[in-house]
């Protein structure tokens, strides 16, 4: 077992990220964003220097955040569909020469008014099956998350998913936290808001690694909010007590969001200190939550 986190959430830069990787005592990070770039869109230059940096400093990267087949991405839309397929062709030669076995992906955004029609269901499992592809032939595992995304709309989409993208290389990373801001599309509306332990439990099996991630919702609440691990409604403890007793041996990796949400523009505001800090913070209280589970370090 192992731990790390999306570093980009204590600072852009990757000498900030592997700052507080090392301030932790942690040994990976889980790249996502370097600078305003990621592992397959950065010049050869920057990647070499990047690869120059981990030499230097000793921490690896354990897993390629992606943003393949992410929430921004309609499957309906063929630039998206390239676009990722592009990316994830860019990556893996990079992933392949700092020995990342993992990347996470996603299954589109949802769409609206049916987020699930056959028109939708079939594109995403065709070309979900495209990228899986690729990814066995590279020795890649596509880890998909429960997101806003197809696979996130709830424990049976996931589920579908399985059942029509059939690889040994096609897992799951579970997001202890994303199941709090989604709707639990299954029956019919009004729907209610997913529970993290319900979702969990479900899809238990196929679990290959874990986003602790933590907040609260109300259903019609336009804005996430987001805290530490064990303090929301993200069934964090539960979840890692579960996993710790029933032999998990992957890695649990911090999407913290307390300072900074990824994907909000707004982010940019928070200041520097404030971000570097509280990732180190969510870290020292994650471990401290595992430890109460029952995990000796």
């Amino acid at each position: 077992m192992y731990l790390t986190g999306f570093a980009d959430e204590a600072g852009s830069d990757f000498a900030v990220q592997i700052k507080a990787t090392r301030e932790l005592g942690w040994h990976f990070i889980e790249s996502r964003s370097i600078g305003d770039k990621n592992l397959g869109s950065l010049s050869d230059a920057e990647f070499e220097q990047v690869c120059r940096m981990l030499d230097e400093s000793g921490i690896r990267i354990n897993c390629y955040g992606s943003g393949i087949a992410n929430w921004s991405k309609s499957v309906l839309v063929p630039a998206d569909v390239e676009a990722s397929r592009r990316e994830l062709l860019n990556a893996i030669p990079r992933m392949q020469k700092l020995g990342v076995k993992m990347l996470r992906g996603m299954s589109f955004k949802m769409l609206d008014p049916v987020p699930d029609s056959p028109e939708v269901e079939a594109a995403v499992f065709k070309h979900l099956n495209e990228y899986v592809k690729i990814c066995e032939d590279a020795g890649i595992i596509y880890a998909h998350e429960n997101c806003a995304n197809y696979g996130g709309l709830s424990y049976e989409h996931t589920l579908r998913l399985l059942d029509h993208v059939r690889s040994p290389n096609f897992t799951l990373v579970f997001d202890t936290g994303n199941p709090v801001f989604n709707y639990r599309r299954i029956g019919q509306k009004p729907y209610p808001m997913q529970s993290s332990w319900e979702f969990y439990k479900r899809v238990r099996e196929f679990i290959t690694y874990v986003h602790i991630k933590d907040g609260t919702c109300l259903p019609g609440k336009e804005d996430e909010d987001y805290c530490y691990p064990g303090d929301g409604c993200g069934d964090v403890r539960a979840i890692v007590r579960d996993l710790l007793k029933t032999g998990y041996d992957g890695g649990f990796s911090i999407e913290p969001h307390v300072a900074t949400v990824f994907h909000n523009k707004s982010a940019d505001k928070a200041l520097d200190d404030v971000k570097y800090s509280s990732y180190v913070r969510y870290g020292q209280l994650f471990e401290k939550l595992l430890r109460e589970c029952g995990w000796e370090f």
